[in-house]
C-alpha cells in the first residue's frame, strides 16, 4: 500500500499512522482521545517594524506576498465566506505561480467550484495539497489520484482545533475584506461586496505568522464595526474586486419546493414538537440545504402556534431565520456566515443577530462547544447505514464532492436529527455500510425521509415520546429494503485502489477514515 503505514481504528477503519510528515493518533471513539501540551502561539510582534502612522497598504497582493517572505513549501490559508463567489484565493495562487512558487499547500476553511482554476496549480506543482474541503472540479481531481499530497478533511471546528493545537501551521493568511481601512481593521458587513461575519478568518488572523487584509472598499480610518483588529494585520491591499457577493447562496442554500423534500421537512418538525423536545429555552439549528431550510419554516410555525420563544438559533444564517427573528419567535441569532444577502443586511443593523466564530461554537478542545447546548439540530447527509454511521464527503460512486463544514461538530447536540430523501438519482441513501465514515452513528439520534422515520435504538426516550403520536417510526433497515425494492436492488460498490488520497478527521484530531483513489 504505497508508502503509507495503516493501521485499524476505533471505527475499524484503516487509516495512516502519519499525515503530511505529522504522526496523527488513529480515532480511539468519542471522548475517549485527552489533548495533552499548549496550545500554538504566533511569534511576538514588535510595532517597530510598523508605520508609525498606522498606514499598511501596499500596492498590490505581490508585494505583500514578498514582504511576508513567500517561499517554497509554505501554508497560505484564505476564508470561504464569499462561497462560490470568492476571486482571492484564484488571484493568490495566480500570483503565487508567477512568482515561482512551489509545494505550497492551501489551507482554506472551503472551497467551492469556482476554485476550479487552482486546478492547474495542482497540475504544476505550485500547490502541493489541499487541507480543506475537496468540493466539486477539486475533490474529482483528488479522487483520481491527480493531487501530488494527501487530502485533509476537517470540520469547520477540527480546522480551528488544528490551527490552535500546532497542527497545522499557518505561514500566511489572506482575508478578504469586503471593508477595511489602512491600519487593516476590517468587516464583512459594508460595502458593496458584504458577505456578513468573517468568523471563519478569526482564527487565521490570530495564529498566522503574517496576516494580509485584501479589500475592494478602503475606507477612512477606522472601520467599524472590526471584525478582524488591524493590530493582527501586517498588510492592507487594495483591488478591484474580491468577490461576487450574489453567488453565496447556491442551489444548495435554497428553500426546496419539492413536495417530497417539503413532507420530509414537516416530518420532522412534527417529530421534534412530538417528541417533546420544544420548551421556552429552546435552542436549535438547521442547515443550509433545502430541508433543513424548509424544516426551520415549519418548525417556526410550529413555535408561534404554542406560543413559546425561542432563546437562540444558530446559523449559517438565511432570510428565512432572519423572519424569525424579526418576528419575535426567537431572542437572538447566533451566526457564524451568511447564505444570502438578506442576512448580511440583519448581521449590519440587528444588535439582536450577532456574529460568532467556529472556535466559540465547535472547537473540541475548548472549554465547552456551544454546539452541544443546542436541542436540535437538523442535517443533511450523502449516505446513512444501517448503524446510523453517515457520510458527508464522498458519494456511494466514491467521489469526493463535499466538505464537512460544521456537520461533524453538529454531531454533539442533543437531538441530531439526520433529514434526507430515501434515495437521490436512482442511488439510495441507506446502504449497509458507508462508503466514507464521516459520523459516528451513537451521535445520530434520528433520521428522517419521506418513507418513515427511523430512530436510533439508544435513543429510547425518543421512541417512547413518539410511541402513539402517529408518526411513521420505523426500523432503518425496513426503510432501506424498501428502497432497495423499489430500485432494483442494492447500490454497486465503488471500485478503491489500495492508495490513499485524503483522510478524515475526527473533531479531536484523530483519524476517522481514509478516502481511496478510484480504479479507473
Amino acid at each position: 500500500m504505497s508508502d503509507y503505514r495503516f493501521e485499524r481504528n476505533a471505527a475499524n477503519r484503516l487509516v495512516p499512522t502519519e499525515v503530511c510528515g505529522r504522526k496523527l493518533a488513529p480515532y480511539k471513539g468519542i471522548g475517549q482521545h485527552r489533548p495533552t501540551g499548549r496550545k500554538e502561539a504566533p511569534p511576538i510582534p514588535t510595532s517597530i517594524d510598523y508605520p508609525a502612522d498606522g498606514n499598511k497598504v501596499v500596492g498590490d497582493l505581490g508585494t505583500a506576498l514578498k514582504l511576508c517572505g513567500l517561499r517554497n513549501g509554505m501554508t497560505l490559508s484564505t476564508h470561504h465566506h464569499f462561497r462560490n463567489g470568492d476571486m482571492v484565493a484564484n488571484m493568490l495562487f495566480d500570483i503565487a505561480a508567477e512568482m515561482g512558487m512551489r509545494d505550497l499547500v492551501w489551507f482554506p476553511s472551503a472551497s467551492f467550484p469556482c476554485h476550479e482554476p487552482i486546478l492547474r496549480h495542482l497540475d504544476s506543482g505550485v500547490v502541493n495539497r489541499v487541507e480543506g474541503s475537496l468540493n466539486g472540479p477539486l475533490g474529482e481531481y483528488a479522487s483520481r489520484g491527480k493531487m501530488k499530497g494527501l487530502g485533509v478533511l476537517r470540520s469547520h471546528g477540527g480546522r480551528v482545533r488544528a490551527i490552535h493545537d500546532g497542527d497545522v501551521h499557518i505561514d500566511i493568511a489572506v482575508i478578504a475584506a469586503p471593508s477595511a481601512d489602512k491600519f487593516g481593521n476590517a468587516n464583512g458587513v459594508t460595502g458593496p461586496s458584504a458577505c456578513g461575519p468573517l468568523g471563519y478568518a478569526v482564527a487565521d488572523s490570530q495564529y498566522a505568522d503574517k496576516v494580509i487584509v485584501v479589500t475592494d472598499n478602503l475606507v477612512r480610518f477606522p472601520c467599524v464595526p472590526i471584525h478582524i483588529p488591524g493590530s493582527l494585520v501586517d498588510h492592507v491591499v487594495r483591488v478591484p474586486k474580491i468577490g461576487e457577493p450574489e453567488k453565496i447562496a447556491s442551489g444548495t442554500t435554497k428553500l426546496t419546493l419539492d413536495p417530497e423534500r417539503l413532507r420530509i421537512a414537516e416530518m420532522t418538525a412534527r417529530f421534534v414538537k412530538d417528541a417533546g423536545l420544544l420548551h421556552d429555552d429552546f435552542l436549535f439549528q438547521a442547515g443550509a440545504g433545502g430541508i433543513s431550510l424548509a424544516f426551520a419554516k415549519y418548525l417556526g410555525e410550529i413555535i408561534k402556534s404554542e406560543g413559546l420563544k425561542v432563546s437562540a438559533i444558530g446559523g449559517g444564517s438565511t432570510s428565512h431565520l432572519v423572519q424569525m427573528l424579526d418576528d419575535g419567535i426567537a431572542e437572538y441569532l447566533m451566526d457564524g456566515q451568511a447564505f444570502d444577502m438578506k442576512a448580511v443586511e440583519s448581521l449590519r443593523d440587528n444588535p439582536k443577530h450577532f456574529a460568532v466564530n467556529p472556535d466559540i461554537f465547535y472547537n473540541y478542545h475548548s472549554k465547552g462547544m456551544m454546539a452541544s447546548m443546542f436541542d436540535v439540530i437538523v442535517l443533511g447527509a450523502t449516505e446513512i447505514d444501517v448503524n446510523f454511521n453517515a457520510n458527508v464527503v464522498t458519494h456511494s460512486d466514491g467521489k469526493l464532492l463535499h466538505g464537512i463544514g460544521g456537520w461533524q461538530n453538529s454531531l454533539f447536540a442533543k437531538c441530531t436529527i439526520l433529514s434526507i430523501p430515501s434515495y437521490r438519482n436512482k442511488f439510495p441513501i441507506l446502504v449497509d455500510d458507508v462508503t466514507t465514515l464521516v459520523g459516528p452513528g451513537e451521535l445520530v439520534d434520528a433520521v428522517v425521509t419521506e418513507r418513515g422515520i427511523a430512530i436510533n435504538p439508544g435513543r429510547k426516550d425518543l421512541m417512547d415520546a413518539t410511541r402513539g403520536s402517529g408518526l411513521p417510526i420505523r426500523p432503518i433497515e425496513e426503510i432501506k429494503l424498501e428502497v432497495e425494492n423499489l430500485l432494483g436492488g442494492k447500490p454497486a460498490k465503488p471500485r478503491f485502489t489500495d492508495e490513499p488520497v485524503a483522510v478524515v478527521e475526527w473533531v479531536d484530531g484523530t483519524i476517522l477514515d481514509t478516502v481511496w483513489k478510484l480504479e479507473d
